[in-house]
């Protein structure tokens, strides 16, 4: 099988060193200045036991590669950019190929499926950071992270069993997991607050805006009859599977989406996040005025382009409370 990693940021990063050191055929699918720096002086893939630079192939296409049906893509880009990756990949490539989604949120899933017969979901439990060009860095120790796959919208195949096999050599934890959309709706519940992380200057007093979050997903998730795994499920998968290490000059360690703002990218997946949140509820009937505040919020912060902290924890609480009002 040959791999290409199709966003090679945090998440995308770690996947394709780790595979590429474990001896896989990998290219890589990045952006920019991201990209330029990687096909000219490889990426620094930095790791709580190491600090390596490695030489693997990058391109800015997808035309720019093979793909056919040996090809398993790991889509591992932001859920806000899925649809403009999904077009181009589909004006030349085989339509046999094989993707999986490598990404936070729950619609990419059915989105890919519209375009690649064979299309997978992965579960991404991996924690990584991605701030300057050309660099990637890992924080995970014991193993890489938690990547379990299946068939979508359910089951698994051999190529699920291979994926998950090659996964595992690299160093993740990875299963295969039948009715993995249940752990992806799980990973939702605690994207939920990335928002947070990001908007906040001080989200250690947002324990009322969590709690109302959560409470509105769950509740959407039971009018949608969505079937998600349990806080146990969840606890239990991810107990002693790795641990989060110290990397000595990258010590600041936080979300996707807070990435995002301090790399002034332009925009945010928390329509993907909480928007999801919000978009089952007007389907089903159920309020969510935490997560509308949620997304009005991530908004703001990519219009005005600010970099993270604009609000307190009062602050948005208050905004929640009007909505609901």
């Amino acid at each position: 099988m040959r791999y290409i990693v199709y966003g090679a940021g945090g998440v995308g990063g770690v996947i394709g060193a780790r595979l590429f050191q474990a001896g896989q055929e990998v290219t890589l699918i990045a952006r920019g200045e991201h990209a330029r720096v990687m096909q000219t002086q490889g990426m620094t893939f930095i790791a709580p036991d190491e600090h390596c630079q490695l030489q693997m192939p990058v391109v800015e296409h997808p035309r720019q590669v093979s793909l056919d049906a040996d090809t398993f893509v790991l889509l591992c880009m932001k859920s806000q950019h899925t649809l403009g990756a999904l077009e181009d990949l589909a004006r030349c490539a085989s339509p046999d190929i094989r993707v999986s989604c490598v990404q936070n949120g729950v619609a990419n899933e059915a989105l890919a499926l519209r375009f690649f017969q064979r299309t997978y979901a992965t579960v991404v439990n991996l924690p990584a950071l991605y701030l300057k060009p050309g660099e990637v860095v890992s924080y995970a120790q014991g193993c890489s992270g938690i990547l379990d796959s299946g068939c979508f919208p359910g089951g698994v195949d051999d190529a699920v069993t291979q994926l998950t096999t090659d996964l595992s050599q690299a160093g993740f934890s990875a299963r295969p997991a039948a009715a993995v959309m249940r752990q992806k709706y799980a990973k939702l519940l605690m994207n939920l607050y990335n928002i947070l992380q990001a908007g906040l200057h001080d989200v250690e007093n947002a324990a009322e805006v969590r709690r109302l979050l959560r409470q509105e997903a769950l509740a959407s998730y039971a009018a949608a009859g969505i079937d998600c795994a349990s806080k146990a499920e969840v606890q239990a998968r991810q107990e002693g599977v790795y641990r989060m290490a110290s990397v000595p000059g990258y010590e600041r360690t936080a979300g996707s989406s807070w990435q995002s703002l301090m790399r002034g990218t332009g925009d945010i997946e928390t329509e993907y996040l909480n928007g999801e949140i919000c978009w089952l509820g007007r389907m089903h009937g159920v309020p969510t005025p935490a997560n509308d505040a949620c997304v009005a919020l991530a908004r703001e912060l990519v219009l005005n382009g600010e970099g993270p902290g604009r609000l307190s924890a009062a602050e948005l609480l208050a905004r929640v409370q009007a909505n609901a009002a």
